[in-house]
């Protein structure tokens, strides 16, 4: 975490303020170190409820079960019914499944694809890097939510088509920040002195820059979850997600938006369990940054 380092010139044990004030950056390192464990640990228990979600939803996501628009508590209902009757519990802890699963589909397309063209880039270097980083400047200069957006809308409404329209603007993310690592441990010792032993420039590539460039690419793919789960949540808001009645956060907010005034917890239910994941989400990976020693 936090290094206090003396400054050039600064003879070691200079005075007692020194003293303090490297133990006080001790401390603060040690606080930050049990907030982003906390963190993690945290979202690790969403994603564990996500995974166990089949064993521990009180009713089927899409078969209604009780009277329209119960409010939360009444009814046996812990976050109220929906407008057919649906269990809302049952159908949030559905959607945060799926939309878990999509941003962990959506990350691990764009690490393969995405740190495939920047490990070749940056390890070959010369006109395949330029060919390459052209090529992902492409999808890079386009706006990435217009062209998700007019590639589902293409394919038509469906979780499968999202995944695709999505994925296609997050790979050279990766690519860039796979490349950028590649080139820069190119010209380490280790590495040069692999190429002098004779060593080709694919197996320096997969043994010996592949695993350097790994903590920048688990560091930024931890950082991508919440702001995956804003973006398909959005797109399902916008009746571009699965059709109804699938559990889809997005969808359960656009379709409940309408009640807003009278029966509130029907779109405002959905709508903050995204927001409360993505702020989870986010911490999470700040803390992974922070964990790696990425500061």
């Amino acid at each position: 975490m936090a290094v206090a380092e003396p400054y050039v010139g600064q003879p070691l044990g200079r005075g007692l303020a020194t003293r303090v004030r490297i133990r006080q950056i001790r401390v603060v390192g040690r606080r930050a170190s049990t907030v982003d464990l906390l963190a993690v640990g945290a979202f690790a228990v969403v994603v564990l409820v996500a995974i166990v979600t089949p064993a521990v939803a009180p009713h089927s996501p899409i078969v209604p079960v009780g009277i329209p628009f119960m409010a939360p508590g009444h009814g046996g209902f812990l976050l109220g019914s929906d407008e057919v009757g649906q269990d809302i519990l049952s159908r949030v802890l559905f959607g945060l499944r799926s939309s878990l699963a999509a941003a962990g589909a959506v990350i691990a397309s764009g690490v393969v694809i995405g740190g495939l063209i920047g490990l070749v880039a940056g390890a070959a270097g010369g006109w395949v890097d330029d060919a390459l980083m052209r090529f992902t400047d492409i999808f890079l200069a386009m706006p990435g939510p217009v062209l998700a957006i007019a590639v589902v809308a293409a394919l038509g409404p469906s979780f499968v088509h999202t995944l695709i329209g999505v994925s296609i603007v997050w790979w050279p993310f990766y690519a860039r920040i796979v490349r950028a690592e590649a080139r820069a441990l190119a010209s380490r010792p280790h590495i040069e002195a692999a190429r002098l032993a004779g060593v080709g420039p694919l197996r320096r590539a997969w043994r010996h820059i592949l695993p350097g460039a790994v903590p920048a690419v688990l560091v930024t793919a931890s950082l991508d979850v919440g702001n995956l789960i804003v973006t398909l949540a959005s797109l399902s808001f916008l009746g571009l997600g699965a059709p109804a009645p699938a559990p889809e956060l997005g969808a359960m907010a656009a379709r409940g938006l309408q009640y807003l005034l009278q029966e509130w917890w029907v779109p405002v239910m959905p709508a903050l369990v995204v927001f409360l994941v993505a702020f989870l989400a986010n911490l999470a990976g700040d803390g992974v940054r922070d964990l790696m020693g990425d500061r």
